[in-house]
């Protein structure tokens, strides 16, 4: 009985390992695992945390500033009086004394020329800005995963092509070995099916290889082991209905045009902060003091102060050798600085959006040639070696359908790999990537 219970943890164990190693990794799961462990996301969403942080009236200096002091100090001195009568006269040494002393005081900015106005609304627009980041690192992460997923079955379309030339080799071989022991064939014709076939079996190692590189890039993405192992979809399915004007009205709200936005008025707020330097500064302060000098022999044995103070402050600048001015307009210059790389990168949108979907269009054309093609080239495929099977064909004849069909294969796929790549850029650039 324990045999038998050992012998079933054995199975389960290897059959469960099999099972999880297989496990089906669909678009929707690779993409959720990126954006969950995406280094780069966790670092902006970081970026987004200190800006929610510091988005606040206490940073912006509109709260009033409370601080408390409080000192002991006790000292040992020698004292030496001499006064008009003799009597009086005191000398002593090692005379103890102490003095403590303690302060509250409450500070607050009554005016400084709009300065907390303009810091609370830069720090609201660096937090909308780190926002609009995070959006767009979302979808470039989003759009590299899916574009490498996709990479991943077109690999493996490569794969079949070559798996089904390798079938048709191997078929072509056993006709040729058949045919050679009756006599219709010579070993030539043997070899070099042989050779073809190595020659295909090499190049199905080959790609083999690509997709496991494939792979890894993916596993890279999502922040997985790349010893993982998934099983993907196998076809790549095209979105045909995507219009250009649609594209062009919900580009303008792309988070890297908010972004390039929310930096400009980052700027513009510096310019009023900056410019409020030169205003004068009005602050309120108001307080308790608290002060004990105990000594333990001199004229004063105790003297004690305390009570409330209240008072107003008001700074002036006058000069600080033009340092304010020149501030000021290297505000001016970095907020235009911005106004350009929101033109840049608008420009630069617009140009990927126009060739990315010239791209889009003529591989979405393109496509029912190409599928007739296969289908075409697969038909003559299988018609050849059936002709060849007769005696009707040659090795020639059926090499060159081989070829064929595997060019066929390899532009089909890489033709919709091309137009799915398209999709996924122009949904970007749209901000309606879905999955």
């Amino acid at each position: 009985m324990q045999k038998n219970s050992f012998l079933l943890l054995v199975l389960v164990f290897v059959f469960g390992n099999e099972i999880k190693a297989q496990e089906k990794l669909s678009l929707s799961d690779a993409v959720k695992i990126a954006l969950q462990n995406s280094y780069d996301i966790k670092l902006v969403e970081n970026s987004v945390t200190i800006a929610k942080n510091n988005n606040s009236y206490g940073v912006a200096g509109a709260l009033p500033t409370v601080t408390t002091t409080l000192n002991n100090n006790n000292t040992q001195t020698t004292i030496n009086q001499t006064f008009p009568d003799p009597s009086r006269n005191t000398t002593r040494s090692g005379v103890e004394g102490s003095t403590v002393g303690g302060n509250l005081s409450v500070s607050m900015i009554l005016f400084n020329g709009f300065r907390i106005a303009a810091t609370k609304s830069r720090l609201e627009s660096i937090e909308k800005q780190t926002a609009a980041t995070l959006q767009n690192q979302l979808l470039n992460t989003s759009s590299i995963v899916m574009q490498q997923y996709y990479n991943v079955v077109r690999q493996e379309a490569f794969l079949k092509t070559i798996q089904k030339s390798i079938e048709a080799s191997e078929q072509r071989v056993a006709i040729v070995k058949t045919r050679q022991q009756v006599g219709l064939a010579n070993q030539a014709d043997v070899l070099q099916s042989n050779i073809d076939l190595n020659a295909l079996i090499q190049a199905k190692q080959n790609q083999l290889v690509v997709i496991d590189q494939a792979k890894a890039d993916l596993y890279n993405s999502m922040v997985v082991p790349a010893t993982s192992n998934y099983t993907f979809d196998e076809s790549i399915m095209v979105d045909q209905n995507i219009k250009m004007a649609e594209v062009e009205a919900k580009m303008k709200d792309h988070p890297l045009l908010q972004s390039a936005q929310q930096l400009i008025n980052v700027n513009q707020f510096i310019e009023k902060e900056t410019r409020a330097i030169m205003y004068p500064t009005l602050r309120a302060n108001t307080g308790y003091n608290y002060n004990s000098n105990q000594n333990g022999a001199g004229f004063i044995l105790l003297n004690e102060s305390y009570g409330t103070f209240v008072g107003v402050n008001l700074a002036l600048p006058i000069y600080n050798g033009g340092a304010s001015k020149r501030a000021y307009n290297n505000a001016k210059i970095a907020t235009q600085s911005a106004k350009l790389q929101l033109e840049n990168a608008t420009l630069d949108l617009n140009t990927e959006l126009f060739k990315t979907y010239k791209n889009y269009l003529n591989s979405i054309k393109q496509a029912p040639i190409e599928q007739d093609n296969f289908k075409m080239s697969e038909e003559l495929l299988g018609l050849v070696m059936q002709k060849y099977q007769l005696g009707q064909a040659t090795m020639v004849d059926v090499k060159q359908a081989q070829q064929s069909f595997e060019t066929a294969g390899f532009r089909l796929t890489s033709l919709q790999f091309t137009a799915k790549i398209a999709e996924i850029e122009l949904k970007r650039l749209s901000n309606q990537l879905s999955f």
